[in-house]
Parts: structure tokens; C-alpha cells; sequence
């Protein structure tokens, strides 16, 4: 056989071993990687490399190896699950690099770091003042996770007392043109109310490249022909615009009354929906 068949028939094989490998430990091998995960991948990867152009044609061998470290990792994983003595020895813990607003040299020095690197991770936080934190920690991933000052922090709804409505995660139903049938009925929609949300918007199903259910139920696409533009939802405003309008007809309606009774049946009701309008306009913005 050809040298160079030879060697893709042992590449496609190792591809195949190493795929079966990685998914055997999981998806945390190739997201974030711990001191030993990070040895482990490089061995086994030197491995196969070594058995696709050699190592004297000991395959079995190879792939015995690969297995090993593939199930040591995957044995460690299970460990540090159970064991937090097991997971601070091989995975490490965070080290504290802001405290109380303070930079703790000894720690950076301890962990190698210059205050350029410091620096660094911390603007790729967004944060370009080490004044504006309040904690930031190494993580044993490399990550830095910071805490910024309260006076820094950004104002969230709930600071200033707002009600909000709930989101609920968006159900793609059209992807490339093609009607999605479970993501469809899990939102609680049918296809006879998706074709006649997408004839409301001028479209037909072929012209649609994504296409999803928010959590109000509304839909929302993105077209193949980006010089078009889609019109946003309307039902929301439409319905705000309809209950104001209500509002306003019955202050209307209590100004030309001639009757004391009427009147402040008129008033009543008026209150009643500005105080409707004032709780739902979270909801139909």
C-alpha cells in the first residue's frame, strides 16, 4: 500500500478514535480545560500524531494508550465530583487578586502576573479602572471574575423598582426556509397561525431564513434578501394604542355628560384603565 494512503487510512482512523474519545469524557474537554485535562489532551494528541505517521505500525498499542488516558481523565472528572480536597489538587482554586478595592501584590506574584496582565483581563471585562473594583479573583480556569463596586455597578430594573415581564427562552420554527415541527408545538402555535403570521408580513415560508416565537408569542424572521425590510410585530403597540384610546374616549365621555352619575361612572372607569395602562406598559412596549 502507498505511503501516503497508508497515512490518511491512520488519520481517518484516529480521527474517528479521538472523536469517540471526547465525547467519551465530554463536553468540558473542549470548553474549559484544568491543569491535568490540559496535560491529558496534549498526550493524547501526541499520540495519535506519533501512530498516523509511525511509531512502527503499532496501532494497537496507540489506541490502547489513547483509551487510558481518555479514561483516567474521564475517572478524575467523576472524582473531583465527589471529592473537594481531589478537585482543589488537580483542578487548583481561584486566587484573589482585589480585595475590598486593594490589589494584593503577593498573590500576583504568586501566580505570575504583572500588573499589565492584571490589566489586561480586566479590560477585557470592560473595566479600565482597578479603582471602580471592588473583589476580582483568578479563576482555575485562567478566567478573571470581578465584582465592581456598588457605585459602579449598572442600575438594574429591580434597583429602580420596576415590574418587567418574564422572558421566556425564543423557539426557532423556520430555519432555512423549512418549517421546524417540535420547536413549533412546544411554543403552543400550529402551522395554519405560523402561515398566516408570515402572509400578515408579505412573505412566503421560502423566503425566510430564520424565524422565531418570542416569548409574547409574536414572530420574528430574518430574511434570505437582507435589502428587504421586515416590519416589527405590531400587536403589542396596537393593543397599548387601543386601551389609551378607551381611556381617553371615557374622559371624554364624562366631560359632555350631563349626568353627576354618569359622570363618575365615567371618571371611575377612566382611573381603573390608567391604572391597567400603568401595569401593562412593561408588557406592550
Amino acid at each position: 500500500m502507498p505511503e501516503w494512503l497508508l497515512i490518511g487510512a491512520r488519520s481517518i482512523l484516529f480521527a474517528g478514535v479521538l472523536f469517540a474519545i471526547t465525547k467519551l469524557i465530554g463536553k468540558k474537554q473542549i470548553s474549559e480545560l484544568s491543569f491535568f485535562e490540559y496535560v491529558s489532551g496534549i498526550t493524547i494528541g501526541s499520540i495519535a500524531g506519533e501512530i498516523i505517521m509511525g511509531l512502527d505500525n503499532h496501532w494497537a498499542s496507540g489506541i490502547f494508550s489513547i483509551l487510558i488516558f481518555g479514561l483516567v481523565t474521564l475517572f478524575a472528572d467523576i472524582l473531583s465530583l465527589k471529592s473537594k480536597s481531589f478537585r482543589d489538587f488537580f483542578e487548583g482554586k481561584g486566587t484573589i487578586f482585589i480585595k475590598d478595592g486593594k490589589i494584593l501584590e503577593d498573590n500576583l506574584k504568586k501566580e505570575r502576573y504583572s500588573i499589565d496582565d492584571l490589566s489586561s483581563l480586566l479590560r477585557q471585562k470592560n473595566v479600565f479602572k482597578t479603582a471602580d473594583v471592588e473583589f476580582a479573583v483568578l479563576e482555575p480556569r485562567g478566567d478573571l471574575s470581578i465584582m465592581l463596586k456598588k457605585e459602579n455597578q449598572p442600575l438594574t430594573p429591580k434597583d429602580l423598582q420596576l415590574n418587567l415581564p418574564q422572558e421566556k427562552e425564543p423557539q426557532t420554527v423556520i430555519m432555512d426556509g423549512k418549517i421546524l415541527n417540535d420547536p413549533l408545538a412546544e411554543s403552543g402555535k400550529t402551522r395554519k397561525w405560523l402561515y398566516m403570521e408570515i402572509e400578515k408580513l408579505g412573505l412566503t415560508i421560502d423566503n425566510i431564513f430564520l424565524g422565531q416565537i418570542n416569548s409574547y408569542g409574536e414572530l420574528t424572521v430574518d430574511i434570505f434578501d437582507d435589502s428587504l425590510k421586515v416590519p416589527a410585530p405590531q400587536q403589542r403597540p396596537l393593543l397599548m394604542a387601543m386601551i389609551k384610546k378607551c381611556a381617553a374616549d371615557l374622559e371624554v365621555f364624562s366631560l359632555q355628560t350631563d349626568s353627576k352619575k354618569a359622570q363618575q361612572m365615567y371618571e371611575k372607569n377612566t382611573l381603573k384603565l390608567n391604572q391597567i395602562i400603568q401595569k401593562l406598559s412593561p408588557y406592550l412596549k
